[in-house]
């Protein structure tokens, strides 16, 4: 039989379909090395691995397969890694999109972070301004004198509060806090606050509202557990009189 007799035979061929005089005859082709006749099957697989491809169950034996796809030299692997190398990239385009997502929400929340604390550290220093430019405002100085000592200024004033400036504070160690105390003369000391200082030991912290200056004795601040204390539990490492301002 002829290439042309053979042509509508490679689907049927591909399947293992066809009764055995017309597979000898496309396998004597094949032995021959003809062209025309493998090209025809190489086309016949592919149309085939595609409607295989939507219809699984109309897949042909395996050793079919092997066999054919043996004779023409094409390896057995060669659609099922296309689909490896799609499922690959769709895995690796997933994961960066994921990672990127992760990356995005990060930045926007160290972002809203930054702002939140810019935020606050501009409203602390408006109320400073307030306070220093308030002319009932009294200042007291701390820790002149001393070797190295905390040193600032504590700021009282009747209608705005306590403004607190301090340097030199020492580092705190994990889960301490520094707390202020407004003590009465010959009262009880009343918590004022919880604060931080930052690297270098600088610290400002304000204590918002009317104050009675006429029965205010001392500002003090103590280092206290990170929820804060409702009593000094340590020796005040800030101890400024302010009675008679």
């Amino acid at each position: 039989m002829t290439c042309d007799e053979l042509r509508d035979m490679h689907e049927l061929y591909s399947l293992g379909l066809l009764e055995r005089e017309e597979k000898g005859e496309i396998d004597a082709h094949l032995v021959r090395g003809c062209d025309t006749c493998r090209k025809n099957l190489k086309d016949a697989l592919a149309v085939n691995a595609i409607l295989m491809s939507f219809s699984p169950d109309l897949a042909p034996p395996a050793r079919v397969k092997r066999r054919l796809l043996a004779s023409l030299g094409v390896k057995r692997a060669g659609w099922g890694w296309l689909g490896a190398l799609a499922a690959a990239c769709m895995l690796v385009l997933a994961l960066w999109l994921g990672a990127e997502e992760r990356r995005r929400a990060s930045e926007l929340a160290d972002a809203r972070h930054s702002l939140i604390e810019i935020s606050v550290q501009r409203d602390r220093l408006q109320q400073a301004i307030g306070f220093l430019n308030d002319p009932e405002t009294r200042p007291v100085s701390f820790g002149k004198g001393q070797p190295a000592p905390p040193r600032g200024t504590v700021l009282v004033n009747p209608r705005s509060g306590v403004l607190l400036i301090a340097s030199n504070l020492p580092p705190l160690a994990a889960g301490r806090i520094y707390e202020m105390w407004v003590i009465p003369k010959g009262g009880t000391p009343r918590p004022a606050g919880l604060f931080h200082s930052d690297a270098a030991g600088t610290a400002l912290h304000i204590l918002s509202g009317p104050l009675d200056i006429g029965t205010l004795g001392v500002v003090a601040v103590t280092v206290e557990p990170e929820s804060g204390s409702s009593a000094p539990t340590t020796t005040p490492v800030i101890a400024a009189p302010v009675a008679g301002l």
